[in-house]
């Protein structure tokens, strides 16, 4: 039988990605960490890893632990992707709830789902103590509504996650929202003490050094441009190639076309972020008393939050397609401005945006290609704690349980109406319809 290959050229991968991190607050603000080797040599490995974010560390991190062998392939360099641009907030739950999850699979699936629905969370912070990661973490966030209808939500939200285990939840009246957020915006709210925030880079710097101390190896500047499958499969880079009996494809949004029949159902999504100034003590106390972070709940939802160093971080907004908007500020300072008028004088240090990968389902798309390639991708926004479990269900299935790893497998995708060419604009419009929805409050 003749073995299949799938080849994105060194051309294509060169102009698809530049590699040194994006200007962001968090590149400037990053803990110290090594430039790695770029792989060279033709070399062997229980496991390889393509993509050095949350997914492929998390997944590292797990079967070291467990005694694999691992190589990991990052074509920049470890967090450059949305791992390390990410408005850095620790979000329980899925893209699409387990409700949405439970009308799909029927409510005795939905058990499994609601049961991992609050780990990712558990195994950062278990991360974050082991590995003594040094990464801002910060306990607590909030889920604000603007209006009455969001209010409902939330509670529906509140019970939902109850009943699925989540025990640290409170709803905020207008009168708690307001001593927490410091903005008439938002009617009230739903805090959540088991979310809270951290400075993404630095996790991402910090698993990647926990990998090493445990003998994974982390190539940087080394792109996969070409997978060889079979058993076992061969990874080639421009100078070099693993060999390993498992294949883990994390690419997410940067992995291109080199796996086409993942490309078919997912979209690239581009998110913009700015970072003030940094602010008087007495400012920041102000606006984020507790030091929680934020979300609204609308469709197309703003997020902010306090850096370590007393900054605002405020992000927002969707490009479909990812394509880079040529003023971020001028689309996110107005978002801030109506949230919080108050820091109408104070700076903008920095913008950027990102690439997350969206599904039509807005659900994770999960499995296995042959015997011997899993994947996961498409967190449609959601991705800082489910990519944390995904690397322990990545564990499991090559250690032979695959029940948690099945249950992601089996949820139904679908392919963008109209493919790639369409899937912009009917997702634009799709927006639009929420967008609108979200302002008149039905």
């Amino acid at each position: 039988m003749l073995e299949q290959t799938e080849t994105l050229t060194l051309q294509q991968t060169k102009q698809a990605i530049q590699t040194e991190h994006a200007p962001s607050y968090y590149a400037a603000s990053a803990n110290p960490s090594p430039k790695r080797d770029i792989l060279r040599d033709d070399i062997q490995a229980d496991v390889c890893i393509i993509g050095a974010g949350y997914t492929g560390l998390s997944s590292a991190l797990h079967l070291l632990e467990a005694g694999f062998n691992v190589v990991v392939l990052e074509a920049a360099r470890v967090g450059w992707g949305a791992s390390g641009r990410n408005g850095g907030q620790i979000v329980n739950s899925y893209s699409r709830d387990i409700d949405v999850i439970e009308k799909t699979v029927g409510k005795e699936k939905a058990v499994l789902f609601g049961e991992m629905a609050f780990e990712g969370g558990r195994i950062i912070r278990e991360r974050v103590e082991k590995y003594n990661i040094q990464c801002d973490l910060k306990d607590g966030g909030i889920f604000a509504a603007l209006n009455d209808k969001q209010m409902k939500e939330l509670a529906h939200q509140k019970a939902l996650w109850e009943r699925h285990g989540n025990n640290q939840l409170e709803l905020l009246s207008t009168t708690d929202i307001r001593s927490m957020v410091n903005t008439e915006c938002y009617v009230g709210g739903l805090l959540d003490k088991s979310g809270g925030h951290i400075h993404p880079l630095n996790l991402a710097l910090g698993e990647a050094a926990a990998v090493e101390s445990l003998g994974g190896i982390i190539y940087e500047h080394s792109a996969a441009v070409r997978i060889q499958r079979g058993e076992p499969a061969v990874v080639f880079t421009e100078e070099g190639s693993v060999t390993a009996d498992f294949l883990i494809v994390a690419g997410n949004a940067y992995l291109g076309g080199l796996m086409p029949e993942l490309q078919a159902k997912s979209m690239p999504c581009g998110t913009q972020v700015v970072t003030t100034e940094p602010l008087s003590d007495e400012m920041a106390a102000s606006l984020l008393p507790q030091d929680y972070c934020v979300e609204d709940c609308n469709y197309l939802l703003d997020y902010f939050r306090l850096s370590g160093d007393k900054r605002l971080i405020y992000g927002g907004g969707v490009v479909y397609g990812a394509r880079d908007p040529a003023n971020i500020e001028a689309i996110i300072r107005p978002k801030m401005l109506k949230t919080f008028p108050q820091l109408r004088e104070v700076k903008i240090d920095y913008c950027w945006t990102g690439n997350f990968l969206m599904t039509l389902s807005r659900l994770p798309q999960v499995g296995r290609i042959g015997s011997n390639i899993y994947y996961s991708q498409g967190c449609s926004g959601h991705g800082v704690t489910y990519t944390h479990l995904a690397g322990r269900l990545m564990s499991e299935v090559l250690r032979g349980q695959a029940e948690r790893f099945d249950a992601f497998a089996s949820l139904p995708h679908f392919p963008f109406p109209g493919g790639h060419m369409l899937s912009v604009p009917f997702s634009a419009l799709g927006a639009w319809y929420y967008t609108l929805r979200d302002k008149l409050g039905v």
